[in-house]
């Protein structure tokens, strides 16, 4: 078991039932109720992250969750969200639509991210009707936004329309597809952040990872702590999750949805294949 827990929070109001030996409920009751009231695809996924050690809860308990040193993994229940994401899993769907929707999922979960985690000045302004008390994103404290290279500039395409104050480290790493081990081969990171840098990086698919352990690697590295980064990707998988549960504690995961398996290629399963290939036409 993973020395440290994370919590994945899914689209469902009910907490998704561990296994024995981790049990929540208070009752095998309760535990009868929920396991025939969930969606199946979401218990497939919990037992599967369960038995790495990850303890799985619903949405509604977002607010009241004190993430301490654990990861926290969301998945927004939005259906916009549920939308983009079935439109990526289409195989029919051809590549300037596929990026599309990639972009604009990023854009939903990159909103989901900075909520209550942006920088702000307050003060006041005059209105054509007097004067009101505002709220800002403070521009002087910019979000960095780390996409991995191919696949994560589709999904983060939207990042300055959405943040008012942003700037853009890319970061090239290439997976062997023999070995899985991932390898730089750019790097634009700035040599050191500055004190308190928000960072989001961008992953498309969390699959073994390989790619995102190096990418938040580099970025500790360079002086930022494990609460101030958020990832984002389209679809998660358990060995990534179980892996950034083990080296990042307090990190925080927005997932457009989360799968069961990784096939021994490193694909997730049902996953929406090669995201990078499907968002450029290659």
């Amino acid at each position: 078991m993973a020395s440290h827990h994370s919590l994945i929070y899914t689209p469902h109001p009910y907490r998704l039932p561990p296994d024995p030996s981790l049990s929540l409920l208070p009752s095998s009751t309760a535990a009868s109720f929920y396991r025939q009231n969930l969606n199946f695809h979401y218990k497939k996924i919990s037992n599967s992250i369960q038995r790495r050690g990850i303890v799985v809860c619903s949405m509604a308990a977002e607010n009241k969750v004190m993430s301490g040193n654990r990861m926290l993994v969301f998945v927004p229940p939005h259906p916009l969200i549920k939308h983009w994401v079935s439109v990526l899993r289409n195989e029919q769907t051809p590549s300037p639509i596929f990026k599309n929707a990639m972009s604009e999922l990023g854009r939903l979960l990159m909103y989901e991210a900075s909520r209550d985690w942006l920088p702000t000045i307050t003060g006041e302004i005059q209105s054509p009707m007097g004067v009101a008390s505002v709220e800002f994103v403070d521009p002087r404290e910019p979000v960095a936004i780390v996409p991995i290279l191919r696949a994560g500039l589709a999904l983060a395409e939207h990042a300055s329309s959405i943040l008012p104050a942003t700037k853009t480290y890319h970061l090239g790493i290439s997976r062997n597809e023999e070995t899985l081990q991932p390898s730089v081969y750019l790097n634009k990171l700035p040599d050191k952040f500055p004190e308190g840098s928000r960072v989001i990086v961008v992953d498309p698919m969390l699959a073994t990872g390989g790619t995102i352990v190096a990418a938040i690697d580099l970025i500790k590295e360079r002086g930022v702590d494990n609460s101030q980064i958020k990832v984002i990707c389209a679809v998660g998988a358990p060995p990534a999750l179980q892996k950034l549960s083990e080296k990042f504690p307090g990190l925080h995961v927005y997932a457009g949805i989360l799968d069961p398996t990784v096939n021994d290629k490193g694909f997730i399963i049902p996953g929406l294949g090669d995201a990078g290939d499907r968002s450029f036409g290659t």
